[in-house]
């Protein structure tokens, strides 16, 4: 009798977390149909993309010089900007992971301020910073790297809560410091998640990097922006193919230095802190000796060339952005002055325009959200090894999900800007066709990391592999797709105000012409109202992660 309570709760919490997803495809359908996106809207844009082809051919890239020049200055601010994250982040996240806190109170007031980071879109930091510190890169590498750590210092939190705290808890017996048992038990194992998640983020950088160029931080986004501004979109679409390139490039080295760190972390050296396995030193020899100058090994060039890497890349990096540091002392100075513009909130005068317009965002995010779902599911289930044994084939759509990913969602926008025209059918598809590329890669990941065990059962029990797939390796994807579409949705609502500022509809528009105007205590609102829904739409999305497990 005890257990039947036990049993009617979870029941309860899934037909509850049924009826929500039902309502979000509906909601979706329902936006879907608000907007105005249909196949005769498409049909009659066809003439559109005809001339946008023909007025964008041939391509006009700039000289070689110059071209270097640009790629080399958003390379310098995306790394300057991931650096400053994850300096920022590791001891937040120190802060912020119940075995390295000080107290429950720092604890979760650390836990709310990498939330604020992660709300606060980078736009709106960037249009802080341009107003402290001025034109340039100072604003986009202090926006991109504060705005990166609300995930950068999330993850790094969570992986030292999903750490053995043994070792700690052994260093603590024996009468050390707080601050000797994170140095000594936590980096050692933590290094790899570290840098896997800090080449992460600089993907994810060098594509906030173009939208950040309409604000005025420098390199190609820059560059882009003054072309398209005034129509030439000959040089506009070659510049935009030389993002497209450099993104599938650096996602491809990124993924393998991902890959190899992750296959070498699982032998690394578990004795000494993060200094002693850098240098290779304190190794235990087979007679018990301890060798306090041990031989310069591959592994130990390894990691020696790795740290001399980042050493070199950051004076590289600070020399060619060319940071003033008197301006941003200058800046920091003059921060209160800056924050006074924009407080207290207003709407301007015009509030039901900016609840009109943020009912357009939820729109384009849900509409965007389906439609991806829709078209990233089948393509997902084709990418995945487990499911396709033919190598050709999922090799070939794992390559198309690269090159979607690798294409940023402004230069998407802007494509469909110029032949659906301006509003909410732009900022939808250009959403769509980016949800495919994150969508299809998390849920053939999903499907390949399935129990095969249970496959194999089934097939020789004598399942057809049709049978095998939907009994066994759907059903066991099925929370985490759930979980994968609640995270998309969160992202493109927060991406759905941005490309706003092209013209794909939503109040990311309202924002961008408030901060042109001055008006800083209206984009201070439309930052309210933002941050209000997103956090609403994450409190939704953890609820359903946890009712679907």
């Amino acid at each position: 009798m005890p257990a039947a309570p036990t049993r009617s709760a979870p029941s309860l919490n899934n037909l509850a977390a049924t009826v929500v997803l039902i309502g979000l495809v509906v909601a979706g359908a329902w936006s879907i149909n608000a907007l105005g996106i249909n196949l005769a809207t498409i049909a009659d844009s066809f003439d559109n993309a005809l001339n946008f082809a023909q007025r964008m051919f041939p391509l006009d890239f700039p000289p070689p010089g110059e071209t270097l020049s640009l790629i080399a200055e958003t390379l310098a601010i995306v790394f300057l900007a991931t650096l400053l994250s994850v300096v920022l982040s590791i001891p937040l996240s120190l802060a912020a992971a119940r075995a390295t806190a000080r107290n429950r109170w720092s604890q979760g007031t650390t836990r709310t301020l990498i939330v604020l980071a992660r709300a606060i879109p980078d736009l709106v930091l960037a249009i802080i910073f341009l107003r402290m510190f001025g034109l340039g890169p100072t604003a986009g590498i202090l926006a991109m790297g504060v705005h990166s750590v609300g995930m950068v210092a999330k993850l790094y939190a969570d992986a030292i809560e999903e750490l053995d705290d043994g070792p700690r808890q052994s260093i603590e017996s024996a009468g050390t410091t707080r601050r000797q048992q994170i140095a000594a038990a936590i980096p050692q194992v933590l290094m790899p998640q570290v840098i896997a998640t800090a080449l992460h983020r600089f993907d994810i950088n060098l594509r906030t990097s173009v939208l950040l160029g309409y604000v005025g931080v420098g390199g190609i986004g820059l560059a882009i922006s003054e072309s398209l501004r005034v129509l030439d979109y000959q040089r506009g679409m070659a510049l935009a193919l030389i993002v497209l390139l450099l993104c599938i490039v650096i996602e491809l080295i990124s993924g393998g230095i991902r890959a190899a760190i992750m296959r070498r972390s699982g032998g690394a050296v578990v004795g000494g802190t993060w200094v002693d396995r850098v240098l290779n030193r304190g190794r235990v020899t087979g007679a018990g000796d301890v060798t306090l100058t041990p031989p310069w090994t591959t592994e130990r060039l390894r990691r020696f060339g790795a740290y001399a890497l980042v050493i070199v890349l950051t004076v590289l990096s600070f020399a060619r952005v060319d940071l003033s540091f008197s301006a941003l002392w200058s800046g920091l100075l003059d921060l209160p002055q800056t924050l006074a513009l924009f407080f207290p909130p207003s709407t301007g005068g015009a509030f039901s325009t900016l609840i009109e317009q943020l009912l357009v965002t939820i729109q384009i995010a849900l509409a965007a959200t389906l439609l991806g779902a829709i078209l990233a599911l089948p393509i997902g289930i084709l990418a995945a090894r487990n499911v396709v044994a033919n190598k050709f084939v999922h090799g070939f759509f794992r390559m198309v999900i690269v090159v979607i990913r690798g294409i940023p969602e402004l230069i998407l926008a802007i494509i469909f800007v110029v032949i659906s025209g301006l509003g909410g059918i732009a900022g939808t598809l250009a959403l769509a066709v980016g949800a495919v590329g994150l969508l299809s890669k998390l849920i053939a990941d999903s499907l390949e990391e399935t129990d095969t065990e249970v496959q194999d059962a089934l097939r020789t029990a004598g399942a057809s592999e049709a049978q095998i797939f939907f009994s066994a390796t759907l059903r066991q994807a099925a929370p985490a797709f759930v979980a994968h579409t609640m995270y998309l949705l969160d992202t493109n609502i927060r991406s759905a105000t941005l490309l706003g500022v092209v013209g794909a509809g939503g109040v990311g528009f309202l924002l961008l012409n408030a901060s042109r105007v001055n008006q800083f205590e209206v984009v201070t609102m439309i930052l309210i109202l933002m941050v209000a829904v997103v956090l609403i739409v994450e409190a939704l999305s953890m609820w359903l992660r946890r009712t679907v497990r």
